[in-house]
């Protein structure tokens, strides 16, 4: 315990120089000129490199990814980089990390598990159209092609035990108690329809986080539009219906263009799952119950509190409340 606290304290304080020395201990010369990006779950900075040819191909730059500790296994985080591999390897555009000095993708530094990316130089949209859809579509039709052929054994299985039951104990101790009867009934429904309707015999590795702000634009000049997918932190072994949802703009009923031209393009490469809205509103209502207790588990990091001051008041649980009861009384018509 003394250990695994000392882990938490020494994430929470990641110094310039800590992370300078680590990406040296890996294999990079940076210049010591580096920016945190904007990261809840990790620590991230985008850093610069001294030139030189072993890095002409990504232009000096580097993002090293520091995991928070205890919540994945070595054999978790090896996954994930042998699915962006896999995908790279199809030509499936994914930032795929690069091979540190021990020749694994892996580095541990001094206990926390860090890895190093090219910097990828893309810029979001804010709003896609029907073609990017379409588009879009067909990358995600590849992406889950390579995610079926092979398995991740050590990655979480997206099934209703572990995203919808075990969130639901873990804010019991938090749900405004004025509400919390009523936040149960409806997180229970949400949980036991998801129980009925996810196949864990039909799982497969997939993106698992998949909205828009994870599909970046290719920055490069006199080359044609292509997206590509970055942060896979959330990569499971779940239906492929999850990495639909959540790019769509609205509500499901007033997005049926938008998601006929996600699953039209997604057709031209592989069978696309039947449209089910009420298996859509089942998984937003959990991803509400999911990110609720990601911030519980993650409270004690100093800057939770400060991230989310709303989170212990009553008014956060009653609109959470009020969003989950629509969808359960959706699920029960």
């Amino acid at each position: 315990m003394a250990n695994s606290q000392h882990l938490d304290e020494s994430f929470y304080d990641l110094t310039p120089n800590e992370v300078l020395d680590a990406v040296q201990e890996a294999g990079f010369k940076p210049t010591g000129e580096y920016f945190q990006l904007n990261s809840y779950e990790n620590r991230v900075f985008d850093i610069f490199l001294e030139p030189s040819e072993s890095t002409e191909s990504f232009h000096h730059r580097i993002v090293t990814k520091f995991y928070r500790p205890n919540r994945w296994t070595e054999e978790a985080l090896l996954e994930e980089h042998q699915f962006l591999q896999d995908l790279n390897h199809a030509d499936i555009p994914a930032i795929a990390p690069l091979k540190l000095s021990n020749g694994k993708t892996l580095l541990n530094a001094d206990g926390i598990w860090m890895c190093v990316s090219p910097k990828g130089l893309g810029r979001l949209q804010q709003e896609f159209t029907l073609p990017q859809y379409k588009q879009i579509g067909r990358m995600l039709a590849q992406l889950h092609n390579v995610g079926q052929s092979r398995a991740a054994h050590h990655r979480p299985k997206f099934d209703a035990e572990t995203y919808a039951w075990c969130n639901i104990d873990t804010l019991e101790e938090w749900i405004a108690p004025e509400v919390f009867d009523r936040y149960i009934d409806a997180a229970e429904t949400i949980a036991e329809f998801l129980e009925d309707h996810l196949n864990p015999e039909k799982f497969i590795r997939i993106h698992g986080d998949c909205h828009k702000g994870n599909i970046l634009m290719w920055d490069k000049r006199d080359e044609p539009e292509r997206f590509f997918f970055v942060d896979f932190d959330d990569f499971v072994m779940g239906p492929v219906e999850q990495d639909f949802w959540m790019l769509l703009p609205g509500d499901l009923k007033q997005s049926t263009e938008e998601l006929e031209a996600l699953l039209e393009g997604y057709g031209d490469i592989r069978t696309p799952p039947k449209i089910d809205l009420k298996f859509y509103d089942a998984l937003r209502g959990l991803r509400v119950i999911h990110y609720s207790a990601w911030i519980a588990r993650r409270f004690d990091d100093p800057t939770f509190p400060t991230l989310f001051p709303q989170y212990e008041d009553y008014l956060y649980w009653a609109e959470e409340c009020e969003f989950l009861e629509k969808i359960a009384w959706s699920l029960n018509q």
